[in-house]
């Protein structure tokens, strides 16, 4: 049975209140991760559907977020905090949400380790310090970033939540 005052049908009616649905649940699940992520965390970008009554309804979403490594293993350990509750933000957040977190966590235990050898190496005379240290931390970060949907993050030193998944923004 269509409706007169719009000339859709109930089926299509029934397409418009999904599309609206996903639309409203797609936008709410970027704008968490905008607001936990705010500072590393650009704006939304969507992908639109057109439904039968000619309205544009967002079936997809990614927020781009910075995933470099902060100045020192301190500036890291927080901004991978940040990175971390930005991806589990959202009320759902998806696998690929998920693996962004993981990749936060895993980024901060590098500069734990980082910091600890900071440490260590002021304790003990200069000549024993590891030239290495730098070089081998810097390492670590690009292995973690390179960490996600498989692609080369640690060029770009950023990254992307998505509603559909996570993905690296080169």
């Amino acid at each position: 049975m269509a409706s007169a005052a719009s000339g859709l049908s109930a089926e299509d009616l029934r397409l418009i209140d999904q599309l609206s649905a996903t639309d409203r649940q797609v936008r709410t699940h970027e704008l968490a991760h905008m607001a936990a992520g705010a500072g590393l965390a650009g704006g939304a970008t969507f992908t639109y559907q057109v439904g039968p009554d000619n309205q544009r309804y967002a079936v997809a979403g990614e927020v781009s977020i910075d995933t470099s490594p902060g100045g020192d293993p301190e500036e890291t350990i927080a901004k991978a905090q940040q990175i971390r509750a930005a991806a589990l933000a959202p009320a759902d957040p998806s696998s690929q949400d998920q693996k962004v977190a993981a990749m936060a966590t895993q980024m901060a235990s590098v500069a734990r380790l980082e910091l600890a050898a900071q440490e260590r190496a002021q304790k003990q005379p200069p000549a024993q310090e590891s030239v290495a240290r730098g070089s081998a931390a810097s390492a670590a970060y690009q292995a973690v970033a390179a960490v996600g949907d498989g692609s080369a993050l640690a060029g770009s030193g950023s990254a992307g939540f998505s509603s559909a998944g996570f993905r690296a923004v080169a």
